[in-house]
C-alpha cells in the first residue's frame, strides 16, 4: 500500500535545518522534518551538578517541551511537574548528546539544551536529538576562542530517526497518521562512529521477529546517514 504522503518506504520526509535560528543562545537551530518543527538551543553555564563538583568534568543535559498549540488539541503547559513522557524524552536527548561529547573537555561547565516543539506531526523526539546536536556543535564552535578545550569536545555526530511497520512494511520517518496505526513503533539513535545510543522499539499489536528488527535497523541506517549529511551542511 502507498504511504500517506506518497514517499517510498525508505525515504525521509523533507528535512531542513536552519542554524543560528535564535539571537541569544550560544547555539541554536530550527529543524523541520515534514510538518514537525522543533527549535533547539544550547547555552553554557559555569557550573555542574553536585555529583560532578571538583571532578574537572562537565555535563550535558536537556529539557523538552511541546508548545500548547503544537498539536491539534491544546497541550497544557507543564508548569509545576514534568510528565512521564516529557521526562523520558529529556533523558533520551541528554544521553544521546553526551554520547558524542568528551565531558572532560568541557571543564566544570554544563551545556543546557532546550528543545521546544512548535508543530508536532510525529518524530518530535528524534528531530530534537538531531537538531540538538547542531545547536550543541554551534555553541562549542562559537566559544572555543574563550574555552580552547571546546575545540576537541565533539567526538562524533549523533542523529535519530523513527521507523515502524505499517501495513506489514518497514517504513522510515513516520508522520502522525502512520505512527498511530503502526504495528511496530521504534526510535533509533546512532553516532557517526556507527554505534547505537538507543534502540526504543515496541510491538503495538503482534510481536515482531529478528528479521523485522533487522529490516527496521537497515531502514533507519539509511535515514540517519542522510541526516548526518544535513547536519554537516547546517554546520558549514
Amino acid at each position: 500500500m502507498p504511504r500517506v504522503d506518497g514517499r517510498s518506504f525508505d525515504a525521509l520526509r523533507s528535512v531542513k535545518i536552519t542554524p543560528n535560528f535564535l539571537k541569544h543562545p550560544d547555539g541554536s537551530c530550527l529543524i523541520e522534518m515534514g510538518s514537525t518543527r522543533v527549535v533547539c538551543s544550547a547555552m553554557v553555564e559555569e557550573n555542574v551538578p553536585p555529583f560532578l563538583k571538583g571532578k574537572g568534568r562537565g555535563w550535558v543535559t536537556a529539557e523538552y517541551s511541546m508548545l500548547p498549540a503544537s498539536s491539534g488539541q491544546r497541550i497544557q503547559r507543564e508548569r509545576n511537574k514534568v510528565g512521564g513522557r516529557t521526562h523520558e524524552i529529556q533523558r533520551l536527548i541528554g544521553r544521546s548528546l553526551r554520547a558524542c561529547v568528551d565531558l572532560g573537555a568541557l571543564g566544570e561547565r554544563s551545556i543546557l539544551l532546550d528543545c521546544d516543539v512548535l508543530d508536532a506531526d510525529g518524530g518530535t523526539r528524534t528531530a530534537s536529538v538531531t537538531g540538538a546536536y547542531v545547536a550543541l556543535s554551534l555553541a562549542l564552535n562559537k566559544l572555543r576562542g574563550k574555552y580552547p578545550s571546546f575545540a576537541k569536545a565533539i567526538q562524533c555526530a549523533v542523529a535519530a530517526v523513527s521507523v515502524g511497520v505499517v501495513n506489514g512494511q518497514p517504513v522510515l520517518d513516520l508522520p502522525y497518521e502512520e505512527d498511530k496505526i503502526a504495528d511496530v513503533d521504534m526510535n533509533i539513535v546512532k553516532t557517526s562512529a556507527n554505534m547505537y545510543v538507543e534502540v526504543q522499539g515496541t510491538a503495538e499489536h503482534e510481536p515482531f521477529d529478528a528479521a523485522t528488527l533487522s529490516s527496521l535497523l537497515a531502514v533507519a541506517d539509511k535515514g540517519i546517514a542522510q541526516l548526518f549529511e544535513l547536519q554537516k551542511r547546517a554546520l558549514g
